[in-house]
């Protein structure tokens, strides 16, 4: 089975290979990166795979040295070699079998992350104002540009609504699993008591359609301007520079009115609309083919609790994996590493049971 993977992917290497060297696809920037990627990604498995048969035949080699040799010492060393290359074999086989898991194509995307406050009043706002910066400040560290397309501020600090771009090396895919109900447990700075409260976020992550993926029918959407305005409601701009977009088919909203400029304003929103919209239909999809343990992990309900941030503890806790970290400064600050690649090895396992079912 595996073999025939290979071989598939052997094929597959050849015929890139060959796009690459057309020179339509060497004009086209984005099918010359597409494919580029897809032939790395494949060469490295291909490369491990090559590697760990080199290891199988040097078991072999060893075994026969053993069959047809009488010199105690010499069958002692193959003996021990044996041992310690079939244990490397074990381990190389492993990481074969979750390097074969078909990745998610949408991994490499763009992502629009999507931060509401939730429960909790001002708090809720402000707890909402540290998970932008927490993921700002993460994105900061992964070479990963951010670019604001939608922002509501709060009264008193943080926000009521954000919404943001992510470019770069597979932002998507990084951040996939972010989504979900993250919660706050903390004393406010206007608490005069000093009792615990408890607030909550809600995270979205979307992975960018593109204009390929949505193609929106102008006539569904209903777009209304107005003017700008900021916290307490006063007017920030003197033209009706705000946008409102509602899909009517799906009654999707979007707004935005970061932008002095009507039409740079249009654009964020419909950039917006169209990764709602991709990632409605893909979840209406994907709830008659995706296992409730594989929600739980990649946090599909976008309802649940995934992740607790106590200040009197320093503790951050995912609840999906049960991971806890006591260095929740740092994670504030942008040190997510942990928990990204944890998620990752969990779903990856998960997908590796699904394989083999």
């Amino acid at each position: 089975m595996i073999e025939a993977k290979i071989d598939k992917m052997r094929s597959r290497n050849k015929e890139l290979t060959e796009e690459l060297s057309r020179p339509e696809v060497f004009s086209d920037q984005k099918k010359f990166e597409k494919f580029a990627r897809e032939q790395n990604e494949l060469n490295q498995i291909i490369n491990f795979y090559d590697q760990l048969e080199d290891l199988i035949k040097q078991i072999e080699e060893d075994e026969k040295i053993i069959e047809s040799n009488e010199d105690e010492d010499l069958v002692a060393i193959a003996s021990e070699e044996i041992e310690e290359l079939n244990e490397k074999r074990s381990e190389m086989e492993e990481e074969l079998k979750h390097l074969l898991i078909p990745k998610d194509p949408k991994d490499a995307k763009n992502a629009i992350i999507e931060i509401r406050a939730g429960t909790g009043g001002d708090e809720a706002a402000i707890f909402a104002g540290d998970l932008y910066r927490m993921y700002t400040k993460f994105c900061e560290r992964k070479g990963l540009k951010t670019e604001n397309l939608s922002s509501n501020i709060s009264e008193r600090g943080g926000f009521k609504e954000i919404i943001f771009n992510i470019s770069g090396d597979n932002p998507y895919g990084i951040l996939k699993f972010e989504s979900g109900v993250h919660r706050v447990q903390r004393v406010p700075e206007t608490e005069t008591q000093g009792r615990i409260h408890t607030s909550a976020a809600s995270v979205v992550i979307l992975p960018e359609a593109e204009d390929v993926e949505i193609e929106i029918n102008q006539n569904d959407l209903r777009v209304d301007v107005y003017r700008s305005s900021g916290p307490g409601g006063q007017s920030v701009n003197t033209t009706d520079s705000a946008v409102r977009i509602t899909h009517v088919p799906t009654g999707i909203v979007v707004t935005c009115q970061d932008e002095k400029s009507q039409l740079k304003n249009k654009n964020k929103a419909l950039k917006v609309l169209k990764a709602r919209i991709l990632d409605k239909a893909q979840r209406e999809q994907n709830e008659s083919i995706t296992s409730q343990r594989r929600d739980m992990v990649a946090g599909g309900d976008r309802s649940a609790k995934i992740r607790t941030y106590n200040f009197p503890q320093g503790r951050v806790t995912d609840h999906r994996i049960k991971l806890t970290i006591y260095k929740l400064d740092k994670v504030l600050e942008g040190e997510l590493d942990d928990f990204v690649e944890q998620l990752k090895i969990a779903d990856r396992n998960l997908k590796l049971e699904e394989e083999e079912l």
